[in-house]
């Protein structure tokens, strides 16, 4: 079966799935795992050559519906008469499991999908088991857009990450998955810890000397106390299997003497 992906999510599940050498083109953003580097680049998520796509001739399209603007890509298949599934856009962790399973089915790996859903149920099972343990759960930041402000409400699945990780989301008393918010207002939440995840943005291109020029930022207990982390974005903004290793490294961070060490390039659901 030969397999386009267009977005980096979708990439990620059929890599996962032992499909990475079944896929001929994927969009500019994927980029992982490393055996995907030289494959056709088809252009951004939001503006997918489909010419590009149509000479492939691709036997399935991986497709998505996550990001608004989308829907463009599917109306072209759709008119080009290029086959092609639509993998459900997850909000929480149990839904990104269901994700294995459907591409399991699309693609003909059934079977693989099933162990690995599996074996993805019993880590979030693991680590639900290690939260337990967590006497003083630490208030956890996240942002994911510095201008203007973005950050996860409850309704995503880094508030649940949190959680396992001996965290508490102080934005989760939002309801929304993504919240627009100010400096003064995680201010005054006071996190004990600050995560920086810029969605599409390499954490070597984050300078963190700028975040600590926001006013009043020097009275927060996470910039006192030395809990400023620039995180490997692909690690918790795509709904894929790669959130466990997130999951991990947080985890790690929050709870050292509670949590294993997370160990970079590492698959945690490869070899868990």
């Amino acid at each position: 079966m030969k397999l386009i992906s267009i977005c980096p999510s979708n990439t990620e599940l059929a890599a996962y799935l032992g499909l990475a050498p079944s896929l001929i083109g994927v969009d500019d953003f994927s980029d992982w795992p490393e055996e995907i580097k030289d494959l056709s680049r088809l252009g951004p998520d939001l503006n997918i050559d489909m010419d590009k796509v149509e000479s492939l001739r691709p036997d399935l399209v991986l497709a998505s519906l996550s990001v608004p603007g989308m829907e463009r890509n599917i109306k072209e298949l759709e008119k080009r008469d290029i086959p092609y599934v639509i993998v459900p856009n997850p909000k929480t962790l149990k839904e990104v499991g269901d994700c294995i399973l459907f591409v399991g089915q699309a693609t003909n790996t059934s079977e693989k999908a099933g162990q690995l859903f599996e074996k993805f149920n019993r880590i979030l099972t693991f680590y639900e088991i290690l939260s337990l343990k967590v006497e003083a759960p630490k208030n956890v930041y996240w942002e994911w857009w510095a201008k203007p402000i973005f950050t996860p409400g409850a309704a995503n699945w880094l508030t649940e990450i949190s959680s396992l990780a001996g965290g508490r989301n102080v934005f989760e008393d939002r309801p929304e998955a993504s919240v627009q918010t100010d400096w003064d207002d995680v201010k005054e939440r006071n996190p004990d810890v600050i995560c920086i995840v810029w969605v599409g943005v390499h954490k070597k291109k984050v300078n963190p000397k700028v975040i600590l020029k926001r006013p009043g930022w020097e009275e927060i207990s996470a910039i006192k106390n030395n809990q400023l982390h620039i995180l490997d974005e692909p690690l918790y903004c795509r709904p894929s299997p790669l959130l466990l290793n997130g999951l991990a490294q947080i985890a790690h961070i929050l709870h050292p003497g509670i949590y294993p060490p997370f160990v970079e390039g590492k698959d945690l659901l490869i070899n868990f």
